[in-house]
């Protein structure tokens, strides 16, 4: 069976737990761009939610082979954990994704 995602993206940039989290930072407002490669046949749903409540921060469907892309604002700073949930063909893929909102841009 083949695996049902491809890829994950956060901020255009393939997404990796252990790179340095500065990469995929963003100031108040400014959008987080997740996007994910999904293969395989007939419908999948695709789910994020906050990791520490539950709260579902967006959902949808997508015909399969698909490219799923959400984008997500916060209205103030502080460490977000956000699942990416993924189901269809039988699978299901989740990856909890870390995403860092700075009060202001760096200077320099």
């Amino acid at each position: 069976m083949a695996k049902l995602v491809k890829m994950i993206k956060l901020n255009n940039l393939q997404y990796n737990p252990n790179r340095d989290p500065q990469v995929y930072r963003r100031c108040v407002g400014e959008p987080f761009r997740i996007q994910a490669s999904i293969d395989g046949e007939g419908t999948a749903r695709v789910t994020l939610a906050n990791t520490a409540d539950g709260t579902r921060l967006a959902e949808g469907r997508v015909m399969l082979p698909a490219s799923y892309t959400q984008e997500l604002r916060f209205p103030s700073p502080g460490t977000r954990m956000v699942t990416l949930s993924i189901e269809g063909e039988g699978q299901k893929f989740t990856q909890d994704l870390r995403l860092d909102v700075m009060e202001h841009a760096l200077a320099g």
